[in-house]
């Protein structure tokens, strides 16, 4: 007879199990320039130009690095059309999209706490 072994919701075995998740999806979208350039891509297909315009301050190595980064954990696609000169396109997969809820709720609680912050001042 084989018992299955659970463990209690407040144990440290579980609070492990359910910072993994967050800890790979924090992983994922560290760092200051992926989650503008995801939000960039919300509003459609663009070119390398277009997305640097839409990010004050990135660099072109930058934004390039950080789209490889995101094309190999399957958020982006980068697609190259044969045309004279070559026209390469940038967009969000399916599975970059259903980062859209995530980070419109970012959104709303930036705005909240940013005058949540401001109020104290």
């Amino acid at each position: 007879m084989n018992k299955e072994v659970k463990e209690p919701p407040h144990s440290k075995m579980a609070c492990m199990k359910a910072m993994l998740p967050v800890a790979d999806a924090v992983e994922i979208l560290r760092g200051k320039w992926k989650l503008p350039i995801i939000a960039s891509l919300f509003f459609g297909t663009k070119r390398f130009s277009e997305i640097a315009g839409d990010i004050p301050n990135i660099t072109d190595r930058m934004l390039s690095k950080e789209l490889k980064d995101l094309e190999t954990n399957d958020l982006v696609k980068r697609t190259i059309h044969n045309t004279f000169p070559v026209t390469v396109e940038y967009s969000l997969t399916e599975h970059g999209e259903s980062l859209r809820g995530i980070i419109n709720e970012l959104r709303t609680w930036g705005t909240n706490h940013r005058l949540h912050i401001t109020k104290r001042l």
